[in-house]
């Protein structure tokens, strides 16, 4: 799927996504101010979150509660130097648990992400359109 959406129908988006989301790693790729963290809050409402979502630019993941009392791991890797610090904070367990990691900036923590995952590329098409790509 590759197409441009405006902001307003972020929540379409996240519906559209939430039901082709087959793997539970899903790797948000985009500069800074695209919007992937407003999109994983869209998506983390879709995948029935109970919790509010927020960046965890400084926790590095936070994690959302399911209705049916499941977990989301919503990471963020921009502050990381290294794979090795993703170790210190025990992101493998994360990663092996079977929850929905849903993952910003992973491109930092590649070695340590299995093969199958999900991608979400964003980018800039005017200040209220971006361009989705998800694989």
């Amino acid at each position: 799927m590759i197409r441009e959406f405006k902001l307003k129908d972020i929540d379409a988006i996240a519906e559209e996504l939430s039901t082709r989301i087959c793997h539970p790693i899903v790797l948000f790729d985009g500069s800074m101010g695209m919007g992937k963290t407003t999109l994983i809050n869209a998506l983390c409402k879709q995948l029935d979150s109970i919790d509010p979502v927020s960046s965890p630019t400084f926790s590095l993941v936070n994690e959302y509660k399911t209705k049916e009392g499941k977990s989301i791991f919503h990471f963020d890797c921009y502050r990381l130097e290294s794979p090795e610090e993703a170790y210190d904070f025990g992101a493998e367990e994360y990663l092996d648990s079977g929850s929905t990691c849903l993952i910003e900036w992973a491109e930092r923590i590649h070695s340590l992400l299995p093969k199958e995952v999900h991608r979400i590329k964003l980018d800039y098409v005017d200040q209220n359109t971006r361009k989705i790509a998800f694989s």
